[in-house]
């Protein structure tokens, strides 16, 4: 009997379902000359300080870089510290019984770096030493799997992408807990999570928000001129904006007086518009926000759903493209669409496909999301908005390129440039696929008909030639102000971490210096459209594909920052953070982006883990060092009122609570109540009298406003007192 390890229960029981394993057993499915089991995720982790008998934060243990790494079952919390999780140890049992009963060993996790990883970690923990096979599968329909189980691969063709997901496991692991500790403990109290790749998109999100705070908008004025052909009338806009009043309305007069404008160039073209790649999962996950507003994690988790309901192909995919033996069955999955209410239309008119996403060089471990081909009949809400951009998006990639006549005409009216735009579609190829399905909100409708006016769509111009004289019909002269850039959306998050290492570009305005880019972790304006560029990047992003989603969740969880709408914004918390790591190596994500770079070397066998070990043990040192030296992490004010509960110390004012400076003490007296922020007066009078007076402003959890004073009983928590009503009296007559 041979044994096949899929990642979760779900995965295992179709791949069972497809070799005819049916007797369920406890952890697994056995029939047909196989047993069926699972790995319930990461079953074996890397161990804590502990394990290596260092207990607490101190600064002499700094920094610990074990020479190996024990793995251990993985861990939940209790209390304040953490106990063997019972359910994986459970299976972990049955894991081993079956690996050291069977015949061989297929190995069925995600086709990935972490799902490679969460099998050797068993496979390590348990000391088995038989040989294993691979299944290389990008979808989990009943042929992929058949094709897989027919052209097993042999386990070591895989040992450098092990390597890889080893190597970076152990690097979150030297950064995460030397970084944590080390800033933990320079700011005397607390414990504030810092991480390889979750401090660099920390510093993302708070400088933009910086950026964004600090920004002071600034007036300017356009002008703009009228000319008549016949009975049509065409608006040039000034290639210049004026931030000086004076000189932009002296040049306004002039316009008045002037009789024509003079035609300077013309240029004519036919522009073809090449249709857009595949998604990859960041790109659906950028889409997928910005169109309905969805999280990363939640478009990862929908993907998932529909992948192992083998509706999708494998969605942890950083490609864009296919290899030209998918490419041959495309046509197929496109005619399966014949019958979509919203795509069956354009399915059927589409007979000739673009090979625009073909590419066997730009695969990697997975090709670019597909649809499978199985009728999705168990898909609903948001999982089919998924499915249907996934459809979408291929009858996009497969349609034909979009042809325009484009013009351009500039002109001459008093010494200043004015242009004119003017874009009419000949055909319009694959923009047709989602002119009328796409839904927009009113922020996408508005930004869609700006772009539509500024590239001068459905404006045909006359056939005007250089040195013409257009005679004037109107002018005028607008006002308008500067905007900073706006605040980080996940989706622009999931640019920013896709690629840290493109330089920041700036435009200018007439008369207007550019800004410096901060650190090199935005893209300003539109996002960067030049897909082959992008692809140039990717190698320097950082995290990946599969790990961003968790990332920014991890940011949420630590309190580091919130979501406003769609806005990302920090916390006090997060810039407390940030204004210690800014300047620092692990706030730096082109250094984190570089990282990734280099776990790519290792998987593809031209950089050694051992290299990449001491590098990473380097930068360990040197951030931990960093740290420590760094100054407070919250401003605090310390003052001579005398402590309430000990008498010995006396309170100590931060932005987020007064303590006690006695350590030993406890006393925490927290600002935020009910949501209502206390002063410093207000926790003045509650540490010295023990009550304050009447505050107004508390919100309930029903969500009404409601006032009372602030008590301290008798353990010293802060409790409510509410003030008293008079009764209503008897009424007289």
């Amino acid at each position: 009997m041979k044994v096949i390890i899929a990642e979760k229960p779900s995965v295992a029981r179709e791949i069972a379902r497809v070799v005819r394993a049916t007797n369920k057993k406890n952890g697994y499915i056995e029939g047909g000359g196989y047993a069926v089991t699972w790995a319930l995720g990461h079953l074996i982790t890397a161990a804590m300080p502990e394990v290596y008998g260092i207990k607490g934060f101190h600064k002499e243990n700094l920094p610990i870089l074990p020479p190996v790494f024990t793995l251990i079952p993985h861990q939940i919390k209790e209390g304040k510290g953490y106990k063997a999780d019972a359910a994986a140890v459970a299976q972990l049992k049955v894991i081993e019984k079956l690996f050291r009963a069977c015949e061989g060993i297929i190995v069925a996790t995600d086709a990935g770096r972490e799902g490679e990883l969460i099998f050797r970690f068993i496979y390590e923990y348990l000391g088995i030493a038989k040989p294993f096979d691979r299944l290389w599968i990008s979808s989990l329909t009943d042929k992929a799997i058949k094709e897989g189980l027919a052209h097993l691969q042999n386990g070591a063709a895989y040992d450098n992408l092990y390597y890889a997901a080893r190597a970076r496991s152990e690097a979150d692991w030297l950064v995460g807990i030397n970084a944590t500790q080390a800033i933990s403990i320079a700011a005397g109290r607390g414990t504030y999570s810092l991480g390889r790749v979750q401090t660099p998109t920390l510093c993302m999100v708070c400088s933009r928000f910086l950026e964004h705070k600090k920004f002071e908008p600034q007036p300017f004025w356009q002008l703009s001129l009228t000319v008549k052909e016949g009975d049509e009338s065409f608006r040039f806009s000034s290639a210049d904006r004026w931030f000086d009043k004076t000189e932009a309305t002296a040049l306004y007069d002039k316009l008045k007086q002037a009789p024509y404008a003079t035609v300077e160039t013309i240029v004519r073209k036919e522009a073809r518009q090449e249709p857009p790649l595949l998604y990859d999962l960041t790109t659906l996950q950028k889409e997928a926000n910005s169109r309905f507003g969805y999280s990363a994690e939640q478009t990862l988790s929908l993907a998932q759903r529909l992948y192992e309901k083998a509706y999708i192909t494998y969605p942890r995919t950083g490609s864009r493209h296919i290899p030209e033996d998918v490419f041959a069955e495309i046509p197929a999955l496109i005619a399966f669409l014949y019958d979509h209410s919203v795509w069956g239309l354009h399915a059927r008119r589409l007979t000739e496909f673009n090979a625009h996403s073909v590419d066997g060089k730009k695969v990697t471990d997975h090709h670019a999301l597909l649809i499978t081909g199985k009728k999705p009949i168990d898909v609903f809400g948001e999982e089919a908005v998924i499915y249907d951009m996934i459809a979408g998006r291929m009858l996009e990639a497969f349609s034909a390129h979009c042809v325009k006549d484009v013009s351009t005409v500039t002109a001459i009216c008093e010494g200043v440039k004015f242009i004119l735009k003017g874009e009419i579609i000949k055909e319009e190829g694959w923009r047709a696929v989602l002119k009328n399905s796409r839904k927009k909100d009113k922020e996408q409708q508005e930004a869609e008909e700006r772009e539509s006016r500024e590239n001068g769509e459905g404006i045909i111009i006359p056939q005007w030639e250089e040195g013409k004289q257009l005679p004037l019909c109107a002018c005028s002269l607008a006002q308008g102000t500067t905007k900073p850039k706006p605040l980080h959306t996940e989706s622009s998050l999931l640019a920013a971490m896709e690629n840290p290492c493109q330089r920041e570009q700036t435009r200018t305005c007439s008369g207007m210096p550019s800004t410096a880019g901060f650190r090199g972790t935005q893209t300003a304006g539109k996002e960067l459209e030049d897909e082959e560029l992008r692809a140039q990047l990717k190698d320097c992003g950082i995290g990946t594909p599969a790990t961003r989603a968790a990332i920014i969740e991890t940011l949420f969880a630590r309190e580091y920052m919130v979501r406003q709408k769609k806005s990302l914004v920090p916390t006090e918390k997060g810039l407390a953070v940030y204004s210690i790591v800014r300047e620092m190596k692990i706030g730096n994500a082109e250094m984190t982006g570089q990282w990734e770079a280099d776990l790519a070397k290792i998987e593809r066998g031209e950089l050694k883990e051992q290299e990449f070990r001491k590098g990473i043990e380097s930068y360990a040192t040197q951030i931990t060092d960093e740290l420590l030296s760094s100054k407070i992490l919250f401003p605090k004010k310390q003052s001579d009122i005398h402590c309430p509960k000990c008498g010995k110390g006396t309170l100590v004012f931060y932005p987020r609570c007064a303590k006690c400076s006695d350590a030993d003490c406890g006393l925490t007296l927290f600002r935020s109540v009910a949501g209502k922020n206390l002063t410093d007066e207000q926790l003045t009078q509650l540490a010295v009298n023990g009550e304050t007076g009447i505050i107004k402003g508390f919100t309930s959890k029903a969500g009404k406003s409601f006032e009372a004073s602030l008590s301290l009983d008798g353990e010293f928590k802060t409790v409510f007192v509410f003030p008293e009503r008079k009764k209503p009296g008897k009424s007289r007559r």
